[in-house]
This record gives structure tokens, C-alpha cells and sequence, in this order.
């Protein structure tokens, strides 16, 4: 995969990026809110980061076969989570959507992290992982400055919403390249390999 074979993934990223720095520093709010205490905040911060953990190791084993249904899954997942956000009232309610969060979590770091080391080459990785990098980190100083720039004209619900949107215009991204540009890219693969054989 060169840098212009990596777009798709590279967008799709980009876009969950956006989705995520859009929200983050309202949904920290929100999470105090909700504990309204620092414990429970940080409980809440552990039951995801422990449960990204824990499901990484069933997800492992699947990963190979499933990479790409993984990446467009945790961008499904993250924007029914963003979409429940507005409506949960209780603390019990927010742990359930944090542990959820963890496993969408899992499924989206280890799922682009495989497909960039399957179609990329040992000594042409470089490129690939630098614009990957330059893209995400961009959208993310993007979406918290547009995300402050409209919390003054939005509700926080709104910024929920919008960011769900985002997470889904991603997985429809990656379902995309996963029907067509996958079968397309194999195909190209193996003509390659033939073409070294020759």
C-alpha cells in the first residue's frame, strides 16, 4: 500500500479523529457531571481503558480475518454510543456506554494498526505511517477548535450528535473500501506477485 492506495484509510481515520476531538474535552465535562465526583470519574475512565484491554485479547485472534468488518464496527459502535450520550441519566448507565466505548476502542487501534502493516512493505512503511500521522493529528487540533467554536452557537447534545454523524460517515467509509476496494486490491496484489514470479 502506497500513500495514495493508504487514502481510504487514511480519510476514514481522519474522520473518526474529527468525531473524536469534536466531543472530547465536553464529554470530560460530562463524565465529572455524571460522577459528580473524582472517583467515579475515574472510574469511569477505568472501566474503559480496562475493557479496551480485556476484549483485545478475544479480538486478537480475529483479527487477521476480520480487520476491516473490526475498523467499520468500532466506528458503528462509537456513534450509537455518541447517540446515547444525550439520554443517559444515570451514573450506572454511563459505565455501560464507557465499557462499550472500550471495546469500540480496541477494535479501532488494533484494526488500522493491522491494516497498515498488511499493506504496506518492510522499507516503504515510512510514507505511509507519516501521512497517516499528519492527517490525524490535524483533525484532531481541528475538531477542538471547531468543536469551541460551536458549543457557543450548539448545545452539547448537538455536539454528541454531530459527532455520531462523523463516526458513521466513517464506518461507511470503511464498509466502502471493504466491498469494493478490497477485492481490488487483492486482485492487484496477486497480479504483482505473478508478475515477480514471471
Amino acid at each position: 500500500m502506497n500513500a495514495l492506495n493508504a487514502q481510504w484509510l487514511i480519510r476514514s481515520q481522519s474522520i473518526v479523529t474529527l468525531a473524536a476531538g469534536m466531543i472530547y474535552p465536553y464529554y470530560l465535562l460530562f463524565l465529572k457531571n455524571a460522577g459528580n465526583s473524582y472517583s467515579k470519574y475515574g472510574l469511569a475512565f477505568a472501566v474503559f481503558t480496562v475493557s479496551s484491554a480485556a476484549v483485545s485479547q478475544w479480538l486478537a485472534p480475529r483479527l487477521d480475518r476480520h480487520g476491516v468488518r473490526m475498523l467499520a464496527a468500532s466506528s458503528l459502535g462509537m456513534a450509537a454510543v455518541m447517540l446515547a450520550f444525550p439520554w443517559v441519566m444515570s451514573y450506572g448507565l454511563v459505565l455501560v456506554l464507557q465499557l462499550v466505548m472500550g471495546i469500540c476502542n480496541a477494535m479501532q487501534k488494533m484494526s488500522e494498526r493491522l491494516l497498515i502493516a498488511d499493506h504496506t512493505q518492510h522499507g516503504s512503511r515510512g510514507v505511509v505511517i507519516g501521512s497517516f500521522h499528519f492527517w490525524t493529528s490535524a483533525a484532531s487540533g481541528f475538531a477542538v477548535i471547531l468543536g469551541g467554536f460551536l458549543i457557543d452557537w450548539l448545545t452539547i447534545d448537538a455536539l454528541f450528535y454531530a459527532s455520531a454523524l462523523l463516526y458513521a460517515l466513517s464506518a461507511w467509509a470503511v464498509w466502502r473500501y471493504g466491498r469494493h476496494g478490497a477485492g481490488r486490491a487483492a486482485a492487484a496484489e496477486s497480479q504483482r506477485a505473478a508478475h515477480r514470479q514471471l
